[in-house]
């Protein structure tokens, strides 16, 4: 248990500071200098960077060493890639072009999931609905947020489409970096809330149409409250 700690310490430390531009491209590494540096063994720095090297953010070579890869190289899917660069100077870039990607794929996931989605899927998605207006009433950003990651979950699920399903971690890194970023306000926007609920009511009714447009509403208004963010400098 230590040692997968002290893994995730050095992996998360080295990736931040990869994705936060401390260290540039081309910068070259040496395991002897990651010991040395987070005070770990061997084995710890070797699993570090081949998680690193696993997403595009670093080569190993023989003789070499360990070289910093540019952002073409990064496999900008990976959760803790996206979790990174929120965390950076990046952040409302990332969040932009997540937002985009978001507005492309979940008003298609939310047509398919009311044509697909089984009795289950429609219960647990109006019952995450529900939980996001109790806790959006109640201020509860962190319940709320695990409300609305959970709905966002289901309905990919409810897709029946396991491309779609896989993107679940992405928009919960998305949802996540707004309100860990104080990207979002105290108490969500009841506008927000009640479109979550009129995807539910739709996809339940396997009213294809209005699911996709209430989706894209959702987007629309996330989109906008990045802007405004923009306009207001960091948080």
């Amino acid at each position: 248990m230590a040692g997968s700690a002290l893994h995730d310490d050095v992996l998360d430390a080295l990736g931040r500071r990869i994705v936060g531009g401390e260290l540039a491209p081309g910068t070259v590494l040496t395991l002897d200098s990651v010991d040395v540096e987070y005070a770990v063994s061997r084995s710890v720095s070797r699993e570090a960077v081949r998680v690193l090297s696993s997403m595009g953010l670093v080569a190993s070579r023989r003789r070499v060493g360990v070289t910093v890869l540019p952002r073409s190289s990064w496999q900008v899917f990976d959760p803790r890639v996206i979790r990174w660069r929120l965390d950076s100077g990046d952040r409302l870039a990332q969040l932009q072009s997540l937002g985009e990607l978001r507005r492309g794929l979940e008003p298609v996931a939310a047509g398919l999931a009311a044509e697909r989605a089984t009795p289950e899927q429609c219960g647990a998605l109006s019952q995450a609905a529900g939980e996001m207006v109790v806790h959006g009433r109640s201020g509860d950003l962190e319940a709320f947020l695990a409300a609305d990651v959970a709905f966002h979950r289901i309905l990919l699920e409810a897709t029946g489409n396991e491309m779609l399903t896989a993107m679940g971690d992405v928009v919960a890194e998305v949802l996540r970096g707004r309100t860990h970023h104080d990207l979002m306000p105290a108490h969500p926007k009841a506008e927000a809330v009640d479109l979550h609920e009129r995807v539910a009511r739709a996809v339940r009714s396997g009213d294809a149409a209005a699911a996709r447009a209430a989706m894209q509403a959702i987007i629309d208004e996330a989109a906008d409250a990045v802007a405004e963010a923009e306009q207001e400098g960091p948080a």
